[in-house]
């Protein structure tokens, strides 16, 4: 796995205040996300053409995320139809109240991967990396084991960190689970270790990063991270207990985010009756 990820990020105007916050390192300095220099209105003539413009600046990032919400939905589309086929550097959309009809039309329209509000960097980074290890598909195993060796020893932290699959349970992310395995397997075997000793090992990162990942999702409310998870409450807050997991800075995250896109509604309203 790559030591260090670059992002870029397109800024909007009615987006900056709830993005700005991203800007900087993440994932124990794994994921820098820089904002590109122009700040865009999506009113103002031509804006439409400004993602397919920041082309050549893209080039030198491993991904570029586009934050939308419903506001900002129209301009996306338009600038997505405009852009995507032109560029060389994958798209991630940051989805903030889309409805599943939005997301489908973005996705029509190329985008490489998407990202839910509350951000969270350990899954940005592990989409960033599946998307640019997605040639490994057409490689053998035994190259692809070799690629995400480090993984199962690199010392990750109790987050979704350092585990190179996809957390939705996706068809799309079951190459990267097997790859994976193969990967831990390979390892485990060629060490002085048991199988028993091996296995427990790798369910109980697993566990550390499903846990974490569902809670970020949903914004620290375990009751919905449960039912998505398909387990009853009691187990899930067991597991939580396990592994030490606490749900407090999920929700914390998740009221800092609403409060302020409450704050860009109200000021939104506020100039509109102006």
């Amino acid at each position: 796995m790559r030591e260090r990820l670059d992002c870029a990020i397109l800024l909007t105007e009615c987006t900056v205040s709830w993005v700005e916050p991203l800007l900087g390192q993440h994932a124990g300095g794994r994921l820098h996300i820089h904002a590109l220099e122009e700040i865009i209105d999506i009113d103002a003539e031509g804006a439409t053409q400004a993602l397919s413009g920041v082309g050549m600046a893209l080039r030198r990032f491993d991904a570029c995320i586009v934050p939308v919400w419903p506001a900002s939905l129209p301009w996306a589309r338009i600038s997505l139809s405009q852009s995507i086929g032109r560029l060389h550097t994958p798209v991630i959309v940051l989805a903030h109240e889309l409805s599943t009809a939005g997301l489908y039309d973005l996705h029509q329209l190329g985008v490489a991967d998407f990202l839910r509000t509350p951000f969270c960097s350990h899954e940005a980074r592990l989409r960033i990396e599946r998307l640019l290890d997605g040639r490994r598909m057409s490689r053998p195993a035994s190259e692809s084991a070799h690629l995400v060796a480090e993984a199962p020893r690199n010392g990750t932290p109790s987050g979704a960190e350092g585990l190179p699959y996809s957390m939705d349970g996706s068809e799309q992310g079951s190459w990267d689970l097997d790859a994976y395995a193969v990967a831990a397997a390979s390892r485990c075997s060629s060490a002085s270790e048991s199988f028993q000793e091996a296995k427990r090992r790798v369910i109980e990162r697993f566990e550390r990063a499903y846990i974490n990942a569902a809670l970020g999702r949903h914004g620290g409310n375990i009751a919905m991270a449960a039912r998505a998870a398909k387990k009853h409450r009691r187990a899930f807050w067991a597991l939580m207990r396990k592994h030490e997991i606490s749900a407090e800075p999920y929700r914390r995250r998740a009221q800092e985010f609403s409060a302020k896109c409450q704050a860009i509604v109200a000021q939104r309203s506020h100039m509109e009756h102006v």
